[in-house]
């Protein structure tokens, strides 16, 4: 998968982990937006790496937007963990 899949992967990956876990980010649309293109960066990177799942070279596999979804989720939880749920 290209760079550019990867980028489309974390927008739809941040979506659905902002959908997952609804409420106001403190960052907004634009930092969630680029939590979710990290997150499937870092998911893909351990998926690879811890669990023996390399990421493949197709767009539609499972295990790949799992991980990309999971490191989402991950990174948008940590993210309201350290800076708050709500916008003041």
């Amino acid at each position: 998968m290209g760079f550019i899949s990867w980028i489309i992967l974390g927008l739809v990956a941040g979506a659905l982990a902002k959908f997952l876990l609804p409420g106001r980010d403190p960052g907004g649309l634009i930092i969630t937006t680029l939590i979710g293109i990290a997150g499937a960066f870092v998911g893909g990177w351990l998926s690879a790496r811890f669990l023996d799942r390399p990421v493949a070279n197709e767009f539609f596999d499972l295990a790949t937007w799992g991980a990309a979804i999971g490191g989402s989720f991950v990174l948008l939880l940590g993210y309201r963990l350290v800076f708050g749920n709500s916008r003041d």
